[in-house]
């Protein structure tokens, strides 16, 4: 893995990596909850450049070399129905990082795709910064906390106590995707091992993870805003995913004007290898359309 890149980004530093020529359109992708960049394989984001892309990739706040807050209150994470939810942040604080960090990088309008919270935080980004959008993915994801609700084998799989050693965050990352992924694939156990191990190298900080789980349940519903949206949006969502369910796909793309909606028999919350090619596939003619309509 090449070192990345850190940048000031507004009130955070940012860690990044790029693959393709900065001569390209850019592709931004946002990663889920407690999940570094390296949750994008390296062989997805080398697809998408092959497809005429500079895709960037980063950690969120609160993971892997970026930011950490260490210093905010440690959220009491109440899912009772009716629960008064707050946060030190909300996701609309994370879209704003991603504006932060177009603005040091000197990228002005890009594609932006995100798969579960990160499909949230592209989809705040889409809302807030409308003018730096061409387009919009939002994959396995949802509008709100409140659609699309885990099954509880899955939450209980997304809470299980944080690890403690490298092995353990290997172990937890197969017992957690045994739960929550792809019934209808393979397990790539050895890039899921692998990916722990190097992340929980990198950075272990199990705080950081509940204030973004915070972010997410405390975080406004979309689809008022949604329904405004005049950026092109495809949403992408595995029928069989137990952690968001289908229905924040449909509630996603129905609530989008034009938004285009393909589902995947077989697929849970993950990204079996044997489907990259058509959400390359999808991803890279949505962007195209998107960038001819633009002109």
């Amino acid at each position: 893995m090449k070192q990345p890149t850190l940048v000031d980004a507004g009130p955070v530093s940012i860690a990044y990596e790029t693959f393709g020529s900065p001569d390209d359109p850019t592709v931004v992708l946002i990663a889920g909850i407690a999940t570094q960049m390296l949750g994008w394989p390296d062989g997805f984001c080398q697809g998408l450049a092959d497809e005429g892309f500079q895709v960037l990739r980063f950690d969120n706040r609160d993971v892997g070399l970026s930011t950490h807050f260490h210093d905010a209150e440690l959220p009491q994470v109440d899912l009772t129905p009716g629960a008064t939810r707050t946060a030190p942040y909300l996701l609309g604080d994370m879209a704003d990082d991603v504006a932060a960090l177009l603005d040091a990088l000197d990228l002005d309008r890009v594609h932006v795709v995100g798969f579960s919270m990160g499909g949230m935080i592209a989809q705040e980004v889409a809302l807030r910064h409308p003018e730096r959008v061409i387009s919009l993915t939002s994959i396995m994801s949802t509008p709100s906390a409140n659609v699309g609700e885990p099954t509880p084998e899955a939450i209980a799989a997304l809470l299980s106590p944080s690890a403690k050693t490298v092995v353990e965050a290997s172990d937890r990352a197969v017992e957690t995707y045994a739960v929550v992924g792809s019934p209808g694939y393979p397990t790539d156990e050895a890039w899921l091992r692998a990916t722990a191990e190097e992340s929980y190298r990198r950075s272990n900080d199990p705080k950081g993870v509940v204030r973004q789980f915070a972010a997410v349940i405390a975080s406004r519903d979309r689809r008022p805003g949604l329904r405004e949206l005049a950026i092109p949006t495809l949403v992408l969502h595995g029928e069989e995913d137990p952690l968001i369910q289908v229905d924040g796909g449909h509630q996603t793309a129905a609530a989008v004007p034009g938004a285009r909606l393909v589902t995947y028999p077989g697929m849970g919350h993950d990204f079996p290898q044997p489907l990259w090619p058509a959400f390359i596939g999808e991803i890279t003619d949505h962007a195209l359309r998107a960038q001819k309509e633009d002109r």
